[in-house]
C-alpha cells in the first residue's frame, strides 16, 4: 500500500502545520502535521523546541510509510487507490490498533465495501465527544474513499 498525493493533502489539510508544539483536540501534544510520537519513538511534548516545516515533513513521510506497512498486515482484501488512501489517513489519525479492532476492517475484509464505507464516519469522536473537524474529515474520507 502507498500513500498518493490525494492521502498527503487530505491529511495536511485536516491535520494542518504547527511547527511548534501543542495540545491537540484529544489534549495530546502535538507537533507537525498530527505528529505526536517522533519516528525516534520519543513521544510529543510541549516542552519540545520548535521544528522545521522540512522535519514535519520527514515525520509526516515516515509515519506513513509505518501506516501503510502496518495497514497491509489486517487488511486481506484488494483495494483501490483511493480507497487506500482514505484508510491511510483515518489509520494515520485514529491509530493502528483502534483500526486493527474495528468493524469497518472486518466489513472490508468481507468484501462489503459499501457498509465499510458508513464506518469511516463513526471515528468522530474524541473522549466520546463529537467534533465537528472529524466530521467533516470523515466524511471527506469517505467520499475518498466511494471515488
Amino acid at each position: 500500500m502507498k500513500t498518493s498525493k490525494a492521502c498527503l493533502d487530505l491529511i495536511k489539510e485536516f491535520e494542518g502545520l504547527s511547527l511548534v508544539p501543542y495540545l491537540d483536540v484529544a489534549g495530546i501534544p502535538t507537533i507537525g502535521y498530527g505528529t505526536t510520537r517522533y519516528n525516534t519513538g520519543n513521544t510529543v511534548t510541549l516542552k519540545d523546541p520548535p521544528i522545521t516545516q522540512e522535519q514535519a515533513e520527514n515525520e509526516l513521510m515516515k509515519h506513513l510509510e509505518s501506516v501503510s506497512k502496518q495497514m497491509s498486515k489486517y487488511v486481506t482484501t484488494d483495494l483501490k487507490q483511493p480507497q487506500i488512501d482514505a484508510l491511510i489517513s483515518l489509520t494515520y489519525n485514529i491509530g493502528i490498533g483502534n483500526f486493527s479492532k474495528s468493524t469497518l476492517l472486518k466489513l472490508l475484509n468481507a468484501g462489503e465495501i459499501d457498509k465499510a464505507s458508513k464506518q469511516i464516519l463513526v471515528w468522530n469522536k474524541s473522549r466520546g465527544v463529537v467534533i465537528k473537524g472529524l466530521c467533516r474529515r470523515r466524511a471527506a474520507e469517505q467520499e475518498l474513499f466511494l471515488s
